[in-house]
């Protein structure tokens, strides 16, 4: 495959001209108020097949467990606890999570512990970011990774054995009150904010729904008026998020990855008038290092004397020539028939951006 070719189809992916499609407002914005909530907890998990860990608070741990059942450890006895591990366990609380449902968690060692594998987790209590319990959490942990190791010190390990899910393995117990059915209006946050888009929305709602029905904060936000009544509400709501609504072109942006050396060109990116050249200086070193020898009765000492070539290759520099108001097919077309690297084509644009020629925001990740 020609350098011309291949770097078309893989370093740069050009965003081309295309009619814009119009997008559900449910895909575009999120209500504001509706949204999940981070629940984390400490525990122990059991069970183990000697995998468990040997850290002091999972041994705190344990006694303080034992003690909660009426069990007394004696003092100074440190119990083996090669099958518990001590785990953090979090979740994401889903708006308006009713009390009896089940979530999903994630349990995550916190010690030296091999491998969950097997292993049970012991009633642990959620709390979210106000300290207030809302789930609890038990059940048999799922473990996609493993690991084994032999007498030798040899090891393997597959995936991440110290991780694991438990489906369904959380309950609500305590519910968050939303904001959903309080006061007379409904707002949704864009996205991406954009002030046409923001525009938009409100033309098609008022259009649909009739004048003066939505109103825009700025380029985030769009408040609509709605029913009180909560079922009523709902299906206000249903109506909305199902409307389309023809979103706003993204501005002018080229995207660069240094990592993968991938380039994105966004659809509305043009150049002013400016000329480019740009050639690659390769250097190359060769060791042939020579061997002295003296005669067998010489006394002498074998010598390795160093021997360098050094060789500079220069590729020769193309010049081309970018006009005014380029289109993006042109741009491609025009740094793809010099034949450039990535590496170079990054150059390229840096370079055009400081000479104030590429009118884009350049983006570097």
């Amino acid at each position: 495959m020609k350098p011309v070719r291949a770097f078309i189809a893989f370093i740069v992916f050009a965003v081309l001209v295309q009619p814009v499609l119009a997008d559900r407002l449910k895909d575009m914005a999120r209500v504001q108020g509706v949204r999940s909530n981070q629940l984390v907890g400490y525990g122990l998990v059991v069970g183990l097949d000697g995998t468990g860990d040997s850290a002091p608070f999972t041994d705190q741990t344990f006694r303080n467990l034992m003690n909660q059942f009426g069990i007394t450890l004696p003092p100074g006895v440190s119990p083996k606890l090669d099958n518990v591990a001590a785990v953090t366990v979090h979740a994401n609380l889903p708006p308006f999570a009713k009390r009896g449902q089940d979530i999903d968690i994630t349990v995550s060692s916190i010690g030296n512990a091999d491998s969950l594998r097997g292993g049970s987790l012991l009633m642990t209590p959620l709390k979210g970011a106000d300290g207030q319990v809302y789930a609890m959490a038990q059940g048999s942990l799922v473990v996609g990774g493993f690991g084994a190791s032999g007498q030798d010190g040899s090891r393997i390990s597959v995936n991440v054995p110290s991780v694991g899910r438990i489906p369904n393995g959380a309950s609500v117990e305590r519910e968050v009150i939303s904001p959903f059915s309080r006061g007379d209006t409904i707002t949704f946050d864009l996205l991406r904010p954009d002030f046409t888009t923001a525009r938009r929305v409100v033309e098609t709602i008022n259009n649909t729904l009739g004048p003066e029905m939505a109103y825009a904060h700025d380029a985030t936000s769009i408040s609509v008026k709605a029913p009180r009544d909560p079922s009523q509400r709902v299906s206000f709501l249903s109506v909305l998020e199902n409307m389309e609504v023809d979103p706003a072109q993204e501005a002018a942006k080229v995207v660069i990855n240094s990592r993968t050396g991938t380039i994105v060109v966004g659809q509305n990116v043009q150049v002013s008038p400016a000329a480019v050249t740009h050639g690659n200086l390769t250097v190359t070193i060769e060791e042939n290092p020579q061997v002295t020898q003296p005669n067998p009765f010489a006394g002498g000492d074998t010598v390795v004397t160093p021997d360098s070539t050094i060789t500079t290759t220069q590729e020769p520099a193309r010049m081309f020539k970018f006009g005014p108001a380029v289109t993006l097919n042109e741009i491609v077309q025009a740094v793809n028939q010099v034949g450039a690297a990535p590496g170079d084509v990054m150059a390229v644009l840096e370079a055009l951006k400081q000479a104030g020629a590429l009118r884009a925001e350049l983006i570097v990740i």
